[in-house]
């Protein structure tokens, strides 16, 4: 009905400093709810096409400015963020599933420290110049803009993703066409209309809404898009892979992770089981940095086991927007199914559900019934070729089994296709750096998890993605080097 659709809100791309309709709309959930309460541009071809003749137009202008006068518009844009922050927290919580508490102290305020940091690292890099005396030669190095960036980000932590992203591209002198994900584009939509204050010039940024089947892959396509930088699925990845190879395209894939932490026996429990609830369960468990599978030395295991699963038990679920809360809903119906699917492959194989998901009732209050809820779950015995203990569940399940020594956890920890992040908890420094280097992981946590510098490179081996991001690591995907020599 007519009445019912003036209750939704309809977003718009953005594109060209404007915010423009779009012939077609897609359904957005409220993840809490199972209700449909947004309306998400159904952007194609033709929204991309003049998003990216936006960018183009605009880069001429904005990649002559300095790096100051770039800076201080990321830094104004960060301010204005940062001014609305309880807007921008209570709108990612209610667009996610993510609890208010978690977009409060998490997502909101490192989405404003992206802008504030590369606005601080633009104005700090060097580059290289060497001499040849004898051949009275000097080179030196210098880096220009790229062009238009290609930027889609994922629907686990959207603004935050999606500006880790904006920042470095836009600090570097390039203009962007971004696409979020289309079940999660309030924040990006809410970003725009701050844009113009911050002192954004026109078509540096833009914002095209939709499915990554059509928005996304007319942007992979685009000829006028050197680089794009791609932040979720490995198959999404291939997919992005094969579709840029024909234009040559920079790519920075940042993807799964199927992620060990290791408990040896001399880890500290009161530190240890804390940190691993959150490293298992934080944002639903719906963070690609998740440790899924928890590997712990036999002498402690049936203890850590007792104590992690009691701790489990009272992470409370429910609304996102009551503060009390731990655990809020799951992205969507279809996603709950398949996380839920891997909780009963694990029982058909014999493994033991300990609590969580068909073990514990899970009582919601009225207005949530229909929400994408589950409790955080723990399974035991599972065999490592299990597809709980190969695929990234993405959800809050986490597997736990027990190992004998040094040498054959470091093995089994490395037995997936995965390479992203680990934690080892440990009291012995000779082991902690020992067990460090032997794992194939881009990040290594050791008795902490999600500590996180900007300025170190981020990302992971082998499945989990291609390239690194960081202050050096983004300057360099974002920037063109040419080398060049003098004979004076």
């Amino acid at each position: 009905t007519m009445a019912h659709s003036k209750a939704l809100l309809v977003l718009e791309n953005f594109i060209g400093g404007k915010f423009v309709t779009c012939s077609s709309y897609i359904d957005s959930y409220n993840p809490s709810t199972g209700d449909v309460y947004c309306r998400v541009p159904d952007s194609g071809k033709e929204e991309v096409e003049a998003a990216v003749k936006a960018a183009k137009d605009a880069f001429p202008i904005w990649s002559s400015k300095s790096p100051l006068e770039r800076s201080q518009i990321l830094n104004k844009l960060a301010d204005l963020i940062e001014h609305d922050l309880e807007a921008f927290a209570q709108a990612e919580s209610k667009d996610q599933g993510k609890t208010i508490t978690f977009a409060r102290t998490v997502d909101i305020p490192r989405a404003v420290y992206n802008f504030r940091f590369f606005a601080s690292s633009i104005l700090h890099h060097t580059t290289e110049c060497t001499e040849m005396a004898t051949m009275g030669c000097v080179h030196y190095t210098s880096r220009a803009p790229v062009g238009v960036a290609g930027l889609i980000s994922p629907w686990n932590l959207p603004l935050y993703l999606l500006t880790w992203k904006i920042a470095p591209a836009i600090a570097c002198g390039n203009t962007v066409v971004a696409k979020p994900s289309e079940m999660t584009s309030v924040t990006a939509w809410m970003m725009c209309k701050l844009l113009e204050k911050a002192g954004v010039p026109h078509g540096v940024v833009n914002v095209v809404f939709g499915t990554g089947a059509k928005a996304g892959e007319a942007l992979v396509c685009h000829p006028d898009v050197p680089l794009i930088s791609f932040t979720g699925s490995t198959l999404t990845a291939q997919r992005i892979t094969e579709k840029s190879a024909p234009h040559c395209k920079r790519l920075s894939l940042e993807l799964g992770g199927k992620n060990p932490a290791i408990i040896f026996d001399d880890a500290d429990l009161t530190q240890c089981i804390p940190m691993t609830l959150r490293s298992s369960f934080a944002n639903q468990g719906e963070i690609c940095l998740c440790t899924s599978r928890i590997f712990v030395q036999r002498g402690i295991y049936s203890e850590f086991l007792k104590r992690f699963v009691a701790e489990a038990k009272k992470w409370k679920v429910g609304n996102p927007s009551d503060p009390t809360v731990d655990v809020g809903a799951l992205i969507s119906e279809e996603h709950l199914e398949k996380v839920r699917s891997y909780v009963k492959k694990a029982q058909a194989e014999g493994a033991r559900v300990l609590c969580g998901e068909g073990v514990d009732s899970l009582t919601l209050s009225a207005g949530n019934q229909k929400g994408y809820f589950m409790l955080p779950t723990v399974i035991a015995e599972v065999k490592d070729e299990s597809c709980c203990m190969q695929e990234e569940i993405f959800g809050p399940v986490t597997c736990v089994v027990a190992f004998d020594t040094e040498e054959e956890v470091i093995k089994r920890a490395n037995s997936v296709k995965y390479g992203l992040a680990a934690t080892v908890w440990s009291s012995n420094v000779g082991r902690v750096h020992r067990v460090a280097q032997r794992l194939q992981s881009g990040l290594v946590w050791t008795n902490c998890w999600l500590v996180r510098d900007l300025n170190l490179p981020f990302g992971g081996m082998k499945a989990s993605g291609i390239g690194r991001e960081g202050a050096k690591d983004s300057y360099e995907f974002f920037t063109e080097v040419k080398t060049i020599t003098i004979k004076h």
